[in-house]
Formats: structure tokens, C-alpha cells, sequence
């Protein structure tokens, strides 16, 4: 009987000192997801078939870590307020494939540069392409095509999303009425998600 404990004990031992106390280090550039609690967040995981609602960048500042968003207004939120801020504190991260070579100090600042431009800007509540007003995907996906050529995930069009269940449909006519433009360009987070160009590193 304490033969057949003693493995089941040594694998959690080893959990326990390596892989299961790891704890996500943040670098500059870093793709943050979760599940937003806000009130569209359950109709745009049914349209994109996604558990993740929101998308942010991480940035260090002062050493500290935030995350660059597009909420209302689009702001920098420190890493430990967006966490909580999200479906039981579930995050992933993914990384720029390559991100060491890639990721030079003048490349951050471009990043930082052209991020900048966004910030206090009011969210796109229509997710129109259009750089007047922004939303989460939109605004990551953009700094990285317009700083680095990059592209973190396929655009798509709206008419690729799934508006077949109630839930979605609800909040479309609650949005848009009859009037919604379903060849508008738009780029979500489960898109970027399932960029080749990323890699994950971090999951909680």
C-alpha cells in the first residue's frame, strides 16, 4: 500500500516545487486574454466560438506590470486589476514567435509609439475599422501591423462570425437594429488567439 502512495506523492511533490508554483513573468509585448465579465462578453464567445472575450498588451512601466486595453476610455490597467477583473481570475499568454530577436529595445518603442496614439480613446462599440474609436482586438492587432509589419491574427469580416444563437442575435439587434454592415473588417480575439505568429508561454 505505501508503494503504490509513494508515486502519486513524489509527482505532487514535484508540482508543488516546480511547474505548479511557476508564476507568469511578464515582458514587454506580451498578448494578455480573458474571459471579460462585461454585458457582451457571453455573445462574442458564441460569435467567435471563443471562451476569451478580451485582449490587452502587456507593458512594463517603472518595472511594473499593465496591461494597454481598450475599454472606456482606452487606458493602461495594472496586471494584478485586469486579472481580477476577468471570469475567476483565468488569463492566458501568448508571446511573438521569435519575441527575443524580434522584440529589440527600438522595436518596443515603436510598439509603445504607436500605441500611444489610442490612448483616450473611446471603445468601439460598433467594431467599425475605422481609427475614430477602437476595441480591444482592433487596437492590439493594429499596434503590431502599423509598429512592426506584423500581423497577430487574420482579419476577418462580420459576416464570418456565428449569428445563430439567441444569445448573439439579442445583443446584434440590441447594437446595431437591422442595420448592421456584415463585410466590415474586423479582427477578434479569438483570431488573434489562433495566430501562427504567437507562441503561449502562460496559462492560469
Amino acid at each position: 500500500m505505501k508503494k503504490h502512495l509513494f508515486v502519486p506523492l513524489l509527482l505532487l511533490l514535484l508540482c508543488y516545487t516546480t511547474a505548479c508554483t511557476s508564476e507568469y513573468k511578464p515582458h514587454n509585448g506580451d498578448i494578455i486574454f480573458q474571459t471579460s465579465l462585461s454585458q457582451q462578453s457571453i455573445a462574442i464567445q458564441k460569435a467567435t466560438n471563443s471562451k476569451y472575450s478580451h485582449v490587452g498588451i502587456v507593458y512594463l512601466k517603472n518595472n511594473k506590470p499593465f496591461v494597454y486595453e481598450a475599454v472606456e476610455p482606452v487606458k493602461l490597467t495594472p496586471l494584478k486589476k485586469w486579472i481580477a477583473r476577468g471570469k475567476g481570475n483565468h488569463f492566458s499568454v501568448k508571446r511573438l514567435v521569435n519575441a527575443e530577436k524580434i522584440l529589440t529595445k527600438e522595436a518596443l518603442q515603436r510598439l509603445l509609439k504607436v500605441g500611444k496614439i489610442s490612448e483616450g480613446k473611446h471603445y468601439d462599440l460598433y467594431f467599425e475599422w475605422s481609427d475614430d474609436k477602437i476595441y480591444c482586438s482592433e487596437l492590439v492587432w493594429k499596434i503590431y501591423k502599423r509598429a512592426l509589419n506584423i500581423e497577430v491574427g487574420e482579419l476577418q469580416k462580420m459576416n464570418n462570425f456565428n449569428f445563430s444563437d439567441p444569445v448573439v442575435q439579442k445583443k446584434v439587434h440590441e447594437r446595431f437594429g437591422n442595420s448592421i454592415l456584415k463585410d466590415e473588417i474586423v479582427i477578434s480575439p479569438a483570431a488573434i488567439f489562433s495566430s501562427n505568429n504567437l507562441v503561449a508561454v502562460y496559462e492560469q
